[in-house]
């Protein structure tokens, strides 16, 4: 039986509004020690968090996402496949690539797990990639074939089963290594502290700033006094718009503050630890969440390339992985790969860059152009741009060895050996050209290309 394309279901685009309520609906979130319940969507109400998800969304998204042919030495772009043009440039045709990337490792970020449809044509070539919602989506075995099947829950509430051929699946951290942990779920209470802190200051600031208190009264009063009091109170007093007016107390009330003040509380200290917290949570450097109390201008550069390794990479990795184990086909794997392009990401300051680019070029590791490629220059229309250069004066091993050997020669021996080595040159020529004067060309290249290794031979036998 076919199994129907999940996304001709999916004719209604879901808005951001509509994911949040219908996660809302679903999951009443988890509930902290702040009294904050936080779920997937509401954690991204925090500054910070949202931040770093999308900072690691974006980084994935932006750069290239490139499906190789290997060669015999080295590789190249192949274009003209179908997977380099749903990776590199448009997996449906409603999305471009940086758009899908970012979806996909949002999802990963915040659920845990990313889900796509692979849509294939009849000749087993994919042809479109369809992201899915994590929260619609369960994992599980087939209990008769033991085989990964997906539960996708679609908008009309019913259930469709998919192989894992159909699904693009990118886990996050994971100890099974199929479903990635819910990183909203195992951090709950330090982001639910980052929102009682960020609730906690919009209420103290939307008192005008004013600690809470309590009103003394001199005599009992009954409980609807009590209540008719309060009420009055607050209508008067509470709230920013009626801050700094004018109370007044009657029979003998007095008004005393119990409100601890926010330098006693540490309230911005505490802010900065949080986002410390969140930067921990997300594997990101304090300062690109915009955290610098401890970034100095000779650590943030190379915070900023530990960025990449430590943090980006994995998703790299990950994203790689997924790419080509869903993507390609068994027989494909051993002539294809996928691999994104980073080079941008790892670039260091001028000076640094430079030297790098000098020392490959001394060793004849790049050309002049090849450099200019990597600085998203145009190439040099000059011939000598694509050559690769070495330094004159450096020389193979064995012949160092050998040139060692001669500075030990004595100068009687070296000019002996260098009388000797002209003659027999010579006489060789001479003997060459009696013999085929027409083929003295040909002679001259082959004497030439063995007569370094003769003439060390020569003077180091000495």
């Amino acid at each position: 039986m076919k199994i129907p394309v999940i996304s001709k279901w999916l004719e209604h685009r879901y808005s951001l509004k509509d994911l949040d309520k219908a996660m809302d609906l679903l999951i009443t979130g988890q509930p902290t020690a702040t009294g904050v319940n936080v779920t997937n969507s509401k954690a991204l109400q925090c500054i910070a968090y949202f931040d770093g998800v999308r900072l690691i969304s974006e980084t994935c998204g932006q750069l290239p996402l490139i499906e190789y042919r290997r060669l015999s030495r080295g590789k190249e772009r192949a274009t003209d496949r179908a997977v380099y043009r749903l990776l590199h440039d448009e997996p449906n045709p409603e999305m471009d690539a940086m758009s899908f990337k970012t979806t996909l490792t949002s999802h990963a970020v915040t659920w845990g797990n990313g889900f796509a449809e692979i849509q294939w044509d009849d000749n087993g070539i994919p042809k479109a990639l369809w992201p899915l919602r994590p929260d619609k989506m369960k994992v599980g075995r087939d209990s008769e074939t033991k085989e990964i099947i997906y539960v996708y829950t679609l908008p009309d509430g019913t259930i469709a089963k998919l192989p894992a051929y159909r699904i693009f699946h990118l886990p996050g951290f994971s100890f099974d290594g199929l479903i990635g942990y819910d990183p909203v779920y195992l951090a709950r209470e330090a982001i639910g502290m980052a929102l009682a802190l960020e609730e906690f200051g919009g209420r103290f600031f939307g008192n005008g700033a004013t600690p809470g208190g309590v009103l003394e009264h001199p005599h009992a009063l009954s409980q609807e006094a009590k209540e008719n009091l309060r009420k009055s109170w607050a209508e008067m007093h509470q709230g920013l718009s009626n801050q700094h007016r004018l109370a007044i107390l009657q029979e003998g009330m007095t008004f005393k503050q119990i409100g601890i003040p926010n330098n006693n509380a540490q309230y911005l200290e505490s802010r900065v630890f949080q986002i410390q917290e969140i930067a921990r949570i997300l594997h990101i450097p304090p300062h690109m969440l915009g955290e610098l109390s401890r970034g100095t201008f000779s650590n943030i550069e190379h915070q900023g390339i530990e960025f990449v390794q430590y943090t980006m990479t994995p998703w790299f990795k990950r994203w790689e992985g997924t790419s080509t184990r869903k993507l390609l086909l068994p027989a494909e794997k051993s002539i294809y790969f996928i691999e994104f392009l980073v080079d941008a990401l790892l670039r260091g300051d001028s000076t640094a860059r430079s030297a790098f680019y000098r020392e490959l070029f001394y060793l004849g590791a790049l050309s002049p152009n090849d450099i200019r490629e990597k600085e998203n220059m145009n190439p040099i229309r000059d011939p000598g741009g694509d050559k690769y250069y070495v330094q004159a004066n450096m020389v193979p091993m064995e012949a160092a060895g050998q040139q060692a050997q001669m500075q030990q020669q004595s100068p009687k021996s070296l000019n002996d050996a260098v009388k000797r080595i002209s003659e027999r040159n010579k006489q060789n020529i001479l003997r060459a050209y009696e013999k085929d004067p027409d083929g003295l060309p040909a002679y001259l290249d082959d004497y030439s290309r063995d007569f370094q290794r003769y003439m060390f031979k020569e003077i180091t036998d000495q």
